[in-house]
């Protein structure tokens, strides 16, 4: 794979994520060479209701899934896992062989299975942590943009495919960081959300609920220490350290803000609680592992959608 400067950058998936780094690019790319996959329907519902990102419109350059514009030299998928399949097929015309691949979804195995399809060698490993917005129907309010981690997938390397990502990143001064171990990250952030977006869903709050004191922040604590053990199991070595770590980056997210799931719940979209508790649940049967707080928080989901 050669590899030279990125131009050309395709995004499937305009969630939260997907509206802020989209939004981002728009403003530091030619219009053209950002283009946002997706299809006629979807495209006229975007004319009719524009999207907004703190107040802007946005100018995005959509193409359909069908449309042959050339593969992109980055593409990025920020859909959300029940999306996951679609998106793949619906990206098939911007992957070429040079094509690179960030895969901003939550969990753990969409790197596995995006690179099943197209290369694992396409597939640079991607966590997406910090932000703070606020989807309300096409409008995203947020004030951290935090920022992307992201590497290969095997310990210790550094490539050429990662120091474009880098130099593309910096030259659209986009926050980042390159890490070595993108593993350990990988299931750092699955502990964290296991952690957060079930419990703020569950307790019905807000980042505010787990920042302070109480029932609250000691079922997160409890249920995210529920993954170490099984991060073990699986050849990843978590911490308390991690924890700590993880536990510093939620501190410092606005505390009126909610992740994901509990967004998800209050719109009456179907949430990712499979990927979080449902993950945990089946590793620890795997492996012999009791989960009785992500067992507790599942449940509790799964009567709160049912509602």
């Amino acid at each position: 794979m050669s590899h030279n400067a990125i131009k050309t950058v395709s995004l499937i998936g305009l969630g939260s994520l997907g509206i802020m780094y989209a939004h981002h690019l728009s403003r530091r790319m030619p219009f053209e060479d950002l283009r946002i996959i997706a299809g006629p329907a979807r495209q006229k519902r975007y004319e009719n209701d524009p999207i907004r990102c703190n107040g802007e419109a946005c100018r995005f350059r959509f193409a359909a899934p069908q449309e042959k514009t050339g593969p992109a030299d980055l593409m990025l998928f920020t859909v959300k896992f029940d999306g996951l399949d679609q998106a793949i097929r619906d990206a098939e015309n911007q992957i070429g062989p040079d094509t690179l691949i960030l895969s901003f979804l939550n969990g753990i195995v969409s790197e596995e299975i995006i690179g099943k399809r197209y290369g694992r060698e396409k597939v640079l490993h991607a966590v997406a942590q910090g932000m703070d917005g606020i989807r309300s129907g096409n409008e995203l309010i947020y004030r951290n943009m935090g920022l992307v981690c992201f590497g290969e997938g095997e310990k210790g390397l550094l490539t050429p495919q990662v120091r474009s990502v880098e130099e593309f990143f910096i030259r659209t001064e986009f926050p980042h960081q390159v890490d070595t171990d993108m593993k350990a990250k990988l299931w750092g952030k699955f502990m964290l959300n296991v952690g957060v977006n079930q419990t703020v869903a569950v307790f019905q709050g807000t980042y505010g609920t787990i920042q302070k004191p109480g029932d609250a922040r000691r079922t997160m604590i409890a249920a995210m220490e529920e993954v170490i053990p099984l991060a073990a199991a699986e050849g990843v070595h978590l911490s308390e350290q991690d924890l700590i770590y993880w536990l510093g980056v939620l501190d410092a997210l606005r505390p009126e803000g909610k992740p994901s799931l509990a967004q998800d719940l209050d719109s009456g979209r179907p949430t990712e609680v499979e990927l979080f508790a449902g993950t945990v649940l089946s590793l620890g049967a795997r492996h012999g592992i009791d989960t009785p707080v992500n067992r507790f928080l599942y449940d509790q989901i799964k009567a709160l959608e049912s509602c």
